[in-house]
Protein backbone atom coordinates (compact mmCIF):
# COMPACT_ATOMS: atom_id res chain seq x y z
CA UNK A 1 0.00 0.00 0.00
CA UNK A 2 2.77 2.42 0.88
CA UNK A 3 5.38 1.63 -1.72
CA UNK A 4 5.61 2.75 -5.34
CA UNK A 5 2.66 5.13 -5.42
CA UNK A 6 2.14 8.86 -5.35
CA UNK A 7 1.19 9.06 -1.69
CA UNK A 8 -0.45 11.61 0.47
CA UNK A 9 -0.78 10.49 4.04
CA UNK A 10 -0.84 11.67 7.57
CA UNK A 11 0.71 9.69 10.36
CA UNK A 12 0.42 10.41 14.00
CA UNK A 13 2.66 8.38 16.25
CA UNK A 14 4.42 8.58 19.59
CA UNK A 15 7.60 10.56 19.10
CA UNK A 16 7.27 10.57 15.34
CA UNK A 17 4.29 11.13 13.08
CA UNK A 18 4.57 11.53 9.36
CA UNK A 19 2.67 12.15 6.21
CA UNK A 20 3.87 12.09 2.66
CA UNK A 21 3.08 12.81 -0.91
CA UNK A 22 5.80 10.60 -2.31
CA UNK A 23 7.51 7.36 -1.36
CA UNK A 24 10.76 9.23 -0.66
CA UNK A 25 9.04 11.11 2.15
CA UNK A 26 7.59 7.91 3.52
CA UNK A 27 10.97 6.20 3.56
CA UNK A 28 12.75 9.24 4.92
CA UNK A 29 10.31 9.35 7.76
CA UNK A 30 10.51 5.63 8.37
CA UNK A 31 14.30 5.73 8.54
CA UNK A 32 14.12 8.84 10.71
CA UNK A 33 11.71 7.12 13.04
CA UNK A 34 14.08 4.18 13.39
CA UNK A 35 16.96 6.51 14.22
CA UNK A 36 14.87 8.29 16.85
CA UNK A 37 13.86 5.06 18.53
CA UNK A 38 10.40 4.50 17.07
CA UNK A 39 9.78 0.75 17.66
CA UNK A 40 6.97 0.10 15.18
CA UNK A 41 5.72 1.17 11.79
CA UNK A 42 2.51 3.15 11.85
CA UNK A 43 -0.55 1.12 10.89
CA UNK A 44 -2.54 2.25 7.83
CA UNK A 45 -5.79 3.86 9.01
CA UNK A 46 -7.98 1.49 6.98
CA UNK A 47 -6.06 -1.66 7.99
CA UNK A 48 -7.77 -4.18 10.32
CA UNK A 49 -4.94 -3.87 12.84
CA UNK A 50 -5.31 -0.09 13.25
CA UNK A 51 -7.26 -0.48 16.47
CA UNK A 52 -6.72 -0.33 20.20
CA UNK A 53 -3.25 0.39 21.52
CA UNK A 54 -1.72 -0.17 18.08
CA UNK A 55 -2.72 3.37 17.12
CA UNK A 56 -0.44 4.74 19.84
CA UNK A 57 2.52 3.70 17.65
CA UNK A 58 1.12 5.71 14.77
CA UNK A 59 -1.56 5.80 12.14
CA UNK A 60 -0.88 6.16 8.44
CA UNK A 61 -3.48 7.83 6.24
CA UNK A 62 -1.68 7.32 2.90
CA UNK A 63 -3.57 7.52 -0.35
CA UNK A 64 -2.20 7.11 -3.85
CA UNK A 65 -2.98 10.11 -6.05
CA UNK A 66 -4.45 12.40 -3.39
CA UNK A 67 -3.53 16.03 -2.80
CA UNK A 68 -4.43 19.26 -1.07
CA UNK A 69 -7.31 19.96 -3.46
CA UNK A 70 -10.26 17.62 -3.66
CA UNK A 71 -10.14 17.57 -7.48
CA UNK A 72 -6.58 16.25 -7.48
CA UNK A 73 -6.22 12.65 -8.62
CA UNK A 74 -9.75 12.43 -9.99
CA UNK A 75 -8.50 9.90 -12.54
CA UNK A 76 -7.89 7.58 -9.56
CA UNK A 77 -11.32 6.53 -8.34
CA UNK A 78 -10.48 5.72 -4.72
CA UNK A 79 -7.89 8.37 -3.86
CA UNK A 80 -8.23 10.13 -0.51
CA UNK A 81 -7.37 13.82 -0.37
CA UNK A 82 -6.13 15.81 2.60
CA UNK A 83 -9.60 16.95 3.68
CA UNK A 84 -10.72 13.36 4.20
CA UNK A 85 -7.39 12.41 5.77
CA UNK A 86 -7.91 15.10 8.39
CA UNK A 87 -11.44 13.75 8.90
CA UNK A 88 -9.90 10.33 9.50
CA UNK A 89 -7.49 11.79 12.04
CA UNK A 90 -10.45 13.23 13.94
CA UNK A 91 -11.65 9.62 14.37
CA UNK A 92 -8.20 8.58 15.62
CA UNK A 93 -8.17 11.56 17.96
CA UNK A 94 -11.38 10.38 19.65
CA UNK A 95 -10.00 6.85 19.91
CA UNK A 96 -6.91 8.16 21.71
CA UNK A 97 -9.17 10.01 24.16
CA UNK A 98 -10.85 6.71 24.99
CA UNK A 99 -7.54 4.89 25.38
CA UNK A 100 -5.74 7.46 27.55
CA UNK A 101 -8.40 9.76 28.93
CA UNK A 102 -8.86 13.30 27.65
CA UNK A 103 -6.08 14.96 29.69
CA UNK A 104 -3.37 12.40 28.89
CA UNK A 105 -4.50 12.24 25.27
CA UNK A 106 -4.08 15.98 24.85
CA UNK A 107 -0.53 15.78 26.24
CA UNK A 108 0.23 12.75 24.08
CA UNK A 109 -0.85 14.52 20.89
CA UNK A 110 0.67 17.91 21.65
CA UNK A 111 3.95 16.87 23.32
CA UNK A 112 4.81 13.35 22.17
CA UNK A 113 3.67 13.37 18.55
CA UNK A 114 5.03 14.90 15.38
CA UNK A 115 2.80 15.49 12.38
CA UNK A 116 4.56 15.48 9.05
CA UNK A 117 2.82 16.40 5.83
CA UNK A 118 4.53 16.34 2.47
CA UNK A 119 1.82 17.12 -0.04
CA UNK A 120 1.39 19.17 -3.18
CA UNK A 121 3.23 17.33 -5.95
CA UNK A 122 0.07 15.47 -6.95
CA UNK A 123 -1.82 18.74 -7.18
CA UNK A 124 0.47 19.61 -10.06
CA UNK A 125 1.19 16.20 -11.61
CA UNK A 126 -2.32 14.76 -11.29
CA UNK A 127 -4.28 17.97 -11.61
CA UNK A 128 -2.89 21.19 -13.08
CA UNK A 129 -0.32 19.53 -15.37
CA UNK A 130 -2.28 16.38 -16.18
CA UNK A 131 -2.07 15.84 -19.95
CA UNK A 132 -5.30 16.56 -21.88
CA UNK A 133 -7.62 16.54 -18.86
CA UNK A 134 -6.12 19.69 -17.35
CA UNK A 135 -6.01 21.86 -20.47
CA UNK A 136 -9.31 23.54 -19.68
CA UNK A 137 -8.27 24.24 -16.11
CA UNK A 138 -5.02 25.84 -17.22
CA UNK A 139 -6.89 28.07 -19.66
CA UNK A 140 -9.36 29.23 -17.01
CA UNK A 141 -7.00 29.42 -14.02
CA UNK A 142 -3.58 31.04 -13.88
CA UNK A 143 -0.71 29.44 -11.92
CA UNK A 144 -1.03 32.19 -9.31
CA UNK A 145 -4.73 31.46 -8.84
CA UNK A 146 -4.19 27.70 -8.66
CA UNK A 147 -1.44 28.06 -6.07
CA UNK A 148 -3.62 30.49 -4.11
CA UNK A 149 -6.25 27.76 -3.90
CA UNK A 150 -3.66 25.26 -2.71
CA UNK A 151 -2.32 27.54 0.01
CA UNK A 152 -5.77 28.58 1.21
CA UNK A 153 -6.94 24.97 1.45
CA UNK A 154 -3.73 23.90 3.18
CA UNK A 155 -4.05 26.69 5.75
CA UNK A 156 -7.49 25.40 6.70
CA UNK A 157 -6.30 21.78 6.87
CA UNK A 158 -3.34 22.58 9.11
CA UNK A 159 -5.49 24.75 11.35
CA UNK A 160 -7.97 21.91 11.73
CA UNK A 161 -5.15 19.68 12.97
CA UNK A 162 -4.00 22.39 15.37
CA UNK A 163 -7.52 22.57 16.81
CA UNK A 164 -7.25 18.83 17.51
CA UNK A 165 -4.10 19.48 19.61
CA UNK A 166 -1.40 18.90 16.97
CA UNK A 167 1.54 21.15 17.83
CA UNK A 168 4.69 19.73 16.21
CA UNK A 169 4.62 19.74 12.42
CA UNK A 170 7.10 18.85 9.69
CA UNK A 171 5.92 20.15 6.33
CA UNK A 172 7.73 19.11 3.16
CA UNK A 173 7.71 21.36 0.13
CA UNK A 174 7.28 20.08 -3.44
CA UNK A 175 10.32 18.45 -5.02
CA UNK A 176 11.76 19.09 -8.51
CA UNK A 177 8.86 17.39 -10.27
CA UNK A 178 10.13 18.54 -13.67
CA UNK A 179 13.13 16.23 -13.28
CA UNK A 180 11.37 12.96 -12.49
CA UNK A 181 11.60 10.15 -15.09
CA UNK A 182 7.90 10.49 -15.92
CA UNK A 183 8.18 14.15 -16.90
CA UNK A 184 11.45 13.64 -18.77
CA UNK A 185 9.98 10.76 -20.74
CA UNK A 186 6.63 12.25 -21.78
CA UNK A 187 8.35 15.51 -22.76
CA UNK A 188 11.09 13.64 -24.68
CA UNK A 189 13.96 15.37 -22.90
CA UNK A 190 17.57 14.30 -22.76
CA UNK A 191 19.29 13.05 -19.64
CA UNK A 192 20.39 16.45 -18.34
CA UNK A 193 17.16 18.35 -19.01
CA UNK A 194 14.14 19.02 -16.78
CA UNK A 195 10.67 20.36 -17.54
CA UNK A 196 10.91 24.07 -16.85
CA UNK A 197 7.20 24.76 -16.23
CA UNK A 198 6.81 21.97 -13.68
CA UNK A 199 9.83 23.10 -11.66
CA UNK A 200 8.76 26.75 -11.84
CA UNK A 201 5.35 25.82 -10.43
CA UNK A 202 7.01 23.85 -7.64
CA UNK A 203 9.29 26.76 -6.72
CA UNK A 204 6.40 29.23 -6.85
CA UNK A 205 4.34 27.07 -4.53
CA UNK A 206 7.31 26.48 -2.23
CA UNK A 207 7.83 30.21 -1.74
CA UNK A 208 4.18 30.61 -0.78
CA UNK A 209 4.37 27.59 1.53
CA UNK A 210 7.35 29.09 3.36
CA UNK A 211 5.33 32.26 3.98
CA UNK A 212 2.33 30.22 5.14
CA UNK A 213 4.34 28.32 7.73
CA UNK A 214 5.85 31.56 9.04
CA UNK A 215 2.32 32.94 9.35
CA UNK A 216 1.10 29.88 11.25
CA UNK A 217 4.10 29.93 13.58
CA UNK A 218 3.21 33.53 14.42
CA UNK A 219 -0.53 33.04 14.77
CA UNK A 220 -1.00 29.60 16.37
CA UNK A 221 0.30 29.71 19.96
CA UNK A 222 2.45 26.76 21.02
CA UNK A 223 2.79 25.33 17.50
CA UNK A 224 6.08 24.68 15.72
CA UNK A 225 5.93 24.32 11.94
CA UNK A 226 9.18 22.99 10.48
CA UNK A 227 9.87 23.31 6.76
CA UNK A 228 11.61 20.34 5.08
CA UNK A 229 13.29 21.55 1.90
CA UNK A 230 12.52 18.54 -0.25
CA UNK A 231 13.18 20.45 -3.47
CA UNK A 232 16.84 21.15 -2.72
CA UNK A 233 17.43 17.75 -1.12
CA UNK A 234 16.29 15.87 -4.20
CA UNK A 235 17.85 18.31 -6.66
CA UNK A 236 21.22 17.81 -4.96
CA UNK A 237 20.99 14.07 -5.66
CA UNK A 238 19.87 14.65 -9.25
CA UNK A 239 22.62 17.11 -10.11
CA UNK A 240 25.43 15.38 -8.21
CA UNK A 241 24.33 11.75 -8.36
CA UNK A 242 27.81 10.35 -8.97
CA UNK A 243 29.09 12.03 -5.81
CA UNK A 244 26.68 9.83 -3.83
CA UNK A 245 27.52 6.58 -5.63
CA UNK A 246 24.63 6.58 -8.13
CA UNK A 247 25.04 5.84 -11.83
CA UNK A 248 21.86 7.58 -13.05
CA UNK A 249 19.45 10.25 -11.88
CA UNK A 250 17.25 10.04 -14.97
CA UNK A 251 16.21 6.45 -15.44
CA UNK A 252 13.71 4.69 -13.18
CA UNK A 253 14.78 1.37 -11.73
CA UNK A 254 11.24 -0.04 -12.01
CA UNK A 255 8.99 0.99 -14.87
CA UNK A 256 8.48 0.77 -18.62
CA UNK A 257 8.26 3.02 -21.64
CA UNK A 258 10.62 5.54 -23.18
CA UNK A 259 14.33 5.92 -22.68
CA UNK A 260 13.94 6.59 -18.94
CA UNK A 261 11.33 3.87 -18.17
CA UNK A 262 9.04 6.70 -17.19
CA UNK A 263 5.67 6.12 -18.83
CA UNK A 264 4.17 3.01 -17.23
CA UNK A 265 4.33 2.95 -13.40
CA UNK A 266 6.09 0.16 -11.54
CA UNK A 267 3.95 -2.96 -11.30
CA UNK A 268 4.08 -6.78 -11.36
CA UNK A 269 4.96 -6.89 -15.06
CA UNK A 270 7.50 -4.04 -14.98
CA UNK A 271 11.15 -4.33 -15.85
CA UNK A 272 13.30 -3.96 -12.74
CA UNK A 273 16.96 -2.96 -12.72
CA UNK A 274 19.55 -5.21 -11.12
CA UNK A 275 21.34 -2.33 -9.37
CA UNK A 276 18.55 -0.49 -7.57
CA UNK A 277 20.97 1.16 -5.16
CA UNK A 278 22.64 2.87 -8.11
CA UNK A 279 19.44 4.70 -9.15
CA UNK A 280 18.28 8.00 -7.70
CA UNK A 281 14.72 7.11 -8.76
CA UNK A 282 12.97 3.86 -7.92
CA UNK A 283 10.04 4.37 -10.32
CA UNK A 284 8.82 7.13 -12.70
CA UNK A 285 7.87 9.35 -9.73
CA UNK A 286 9.73 8.45 -6.55
CA UNK A 287 13.32 8.44 -5.30
CA UNK A 288 14.82 5.09 -4.37
CA UNK A 289 15.49 3.67 -0.93
CA UNK A 290 19.16 4.60 -1.30
CA UNK A 291 18.16 8.19 -2.02
CA UNK A 292 15.79 8.25 0.91
CA UNK A 293 18.48 7.13 3.33
CA UNK A 294 20.51 10.19 2.36
CA UNK A 295 17.44 12.43 2.64
CA UNK A 296 16.54 11.00 6.04
CA UNK A 297 19.94 11.85 7.50
CA UNK A 298 19.55 15.47 6.43
CA UNK A 299 16.05 15.69 7.93
CA UNK A 300 17.28 14.21 11.19
CA UNK A 301 20.41 16.23 11.77
CA UNK A 302 20.77 18.62 8.86
CA UNK A 303 21.25 22.36 8.98
CA UNK A 304 18.82 25.12 8.00
CA UNK A 305 19.52 24.77 4.29
CA UNK A 306 17.43 21.60 4.30
CA UNK A 307 15.24 21.80 7.40
CA UNK A 308 14.31 24.83 9.47
CA UNK A 309 13.94 26.35 11.99
CA UNK A 310 14.96 23.06 13.69
CA UNK A 311 15.73 19.54 12.48
CA UNK A 312 13.74 16.43 13.44
CA UNK A 313 15.91 15.46 16.37
CA UNK A 314 15.58 18.96 17.78
CA UNK A 315 11.84 19.03 17.15
CA UNK A 316 11.40 15.74 19.00
CA UNK A 317 13.09 17.23 22.06
CA UNK A 318 11.04 20.43 22.21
Amino acid sequence: MLVNKQLTHLLVQKRLTFDSDNVFAFYSITFSGEELGQPNFAAPFLAPNATGKAILYGVNYASGGGGILNATGRIFVNRIGMDIQVDYFSITRKQIDKLLGESKAEQYISKQSIFSITVGANDFLNNYLLPILSIGARISQSPDSFIDDMINHFRVQLTRLYKMDARKFVIGNVGPIGCIPYQKTINQLNENQCVDLANKLALQYNARLKDLLAELNDNLPGATFVLANVYDLVMELIENYDKYGFTTSSRACCGNGGQFAGIIPCGPSSSVCTDRYKHVFWDPYHPSEASNLIIAKQLLDGDKRYISPVNLRQLRDL
